[in-house]
């Protein structure tokens, strides 16, 4: 889990009074950090700061005050933090666009959810919502395959893929039940039943070079479970290798783009970051590192490490051998 900002973790104690006064009977700690987002630990230091926050004073009666049951939490005095906040106009027209688009998938299965909360939305948004369409995000080649997996869905038939696997730059072709299409920060997936590895994948609609409907009909297996994509497109297995970098300040992006399971400040490099992510392509961790151009230090495993630096005594022969680099002589 990436660090806290001081405007999230801010947004988040002025929401969790009011979020708690509207269950009086006590909320379950890991329901409420679940809704907020963060782990339990998190939430549990956030709560321990609200009890250091009140009114003028500061003494007994005057602080916010919460009560513990079991996993269960409430809040028994709130010293005024009882009004939500309210959403901005232009956080309210974003979340019209998103809402709308969302509607335009077929297959939705929350469309009525989806309408009732854009009813509300557009509510708080007033006029500024009324001229919010959905956004056209596919273009070109995109644009194409976005329709011929609409159709596919819609007609229940299989899909033929030709994919661009960037991790193994290699282009693919598969046959796939389609089951969904994703819209996730502003990009195109299609998640289908992938006959040749059996198994359930996403597929990104700007990497698939062609596609076509099949005669044949869709047949995923009974029961296939879907991904939640509210715990992010990226999920690796449980089991799969542990990486851990050290990152400089400029490299600190990082921890907030990739789901990483531990982070903490360092003081090597000055404004640094330490941190634990997991996956199962060292290859992947390999490039990524040599992408961030001497920004990132490997800690472990000891295997990449060693490959990273190959990779960069094998660039800098390659730079020497074509004199690109200057001359140690002091001259």
């Amino acid at each position: 889990m990436s660090a806290p900002t001081t405007t999230e973790r801010m947004t988040r104690l002025l929401s969790l009074v009011p979020y708690l006064t509207a269950r009086p009977e006590g909320v379950p700690l890991a329901e409420v950090a679940r809704d907020f987002g963060v782990p339990e630990r998190q939430l549990r230091r956030d709560m321990e700061l609200l009890w250091m926050c009140g009114l003028p004073g500061y003494g007994p009666g005057d602080l916010i005050d919460l009560a513990f049951e079991g996993d269960r939490v409430r809040v028994t005095f709130t010293a005024g933090m009882v009004r939500p906040l309210r959403l901005t106009t232009d956080e309210a027209v974003a979340l019209v666009v998103a809402l709308r688009t969302l509607l335009e998938l077929p297959g939705l299965a929350e469309r009525e959810a989806v309408s009732r909360a854009l009813a509300k939305v557009s509510a708080a948004a007033g006029h500024a919502g009324e001229r919010v369409t959905p956004v056209a995000l596919s273009v070109d080649a995109q644009e194409q395959a976005l329709a011929v997996v609409r159709e596919g869905l819609e007609r229940k038939r299989a899909l033929h893929l030709h994919y661009y696997v960037p991790t193994r730059d290699e282009r693919t072709e598969r046959t796939v039940d389609p089951l969904r299409l994703l819209l996730v920060d502003g990009r195109w997936y299609l998640e289908a039943w992938s006959r040749e590895v059996g198994g359930v994948r996403l597929f990104r609609l700007d990497r698939i070079d062609d596609v076509e409907v099949l005669d044949e009909p869709s047949a995923p297996p009974p029961g296939v479970p879907l991904r939640d994509v509210d715990a992010g497109l990226y999920q690796p297995e449980p089991g799969s290798p542990v990486v851990r970098l050290r990152l400089a300040r400029t490299a600190r992006w990082v921890a907030e783009y990739y789901p990483v399971e531990d982070v903490r400040e360092v003081q090597d490099p000055p404004g640094g970051l330490a941190v634990a992510l997991r996956t199962a392509d060292v290859a992947w961790a390999r490039r990524l590192v040599a992408s961030l151009g001497g920004a990132a230090t490997v800690d472990e495993p000891a295997e990449l490490a060693a490959a990273v630096a190959a990779d960069a005594r094998a660039a800098l022969r390659r730079y020497a051998a074509e004199g690109q680099l200057p001359s140690s002589s002091g001259d």
